[in-house]
């Protein structure tokens, strides 16, 4: 499923070196890390929103896909082109799209949606919520029933919280 998605290109900016991946750890870092050949990172802080966890190892972050590439290829309204993928794997024209979360806590999401998992930091669950739908919103995805219900349940509790996304290209 991934390799239908080619993630990780060049990135924003070609002249750095740096791919999407790297491009969105320097862009999320609270204390920007030190920046060698080859775009390694060394230093730096992080918040991972997920957990509420403090990183200070870029090799301890992942980048991941607020909406999962197979969730994303399951909520496809129509099949996507290639192209279309790949701007989806590597959106950085979006905020919410890419998130530079702790390895551990991406891992424990793997590719499930809000009816089967949200994240352990509580305080989190209502901008998870909000994000989830704009992404989809944003990318034009389905939503399966028990998504959709497991959505309108934390909208429940978050009525306070606004849905912000503008459609994709």
């Amino acid at each position: 499923m991934r390799t239908l998605y080619k993630h990780w290109n060049r990135g924003l900016i070609a002249s750095d070196g740096c791919d999407t991946r790297k491009e969105v750890i320097l862009s999320e870092a609270l204390e920007a890390p030190v920046v060698a050949a080859g775009c390694k990172l060394t230093g730096g802080v992080w918040r991972s929103a997920y957990d509420d966890v403090v990183v200070t190892d870029a090799a301890r972050l992942d980048v991941d896909h607020f909406v999962p590439l197979a969730e994303v290829f399951d909520s496809e309204r129509t099949p996507w082109s290639a192209a279309r993928r790949e701007a989806y794997a590597n959106d950085q024209n979006s905020p919410d799209t890419l998130i530079a979360v702790s390895a551990a806590s991406n891992r424990s999401k793997a590719d499930k949606d809000p009816a089967e998992w949200l994240p352990t930091d509580g305080s989190y669950h209502c901008t998870y919520a909000a994000t989830w739908v704009g992404t989809k919103l944003r990318w034009d995805l389905a939503v399966d029933e028990a998504e959709r219900q497991a959505l309108l349940g934390l909208a429940e509790d978050c009525p306070d919280t606004t849905v912000v996304y503008e459609p994709s290209d």
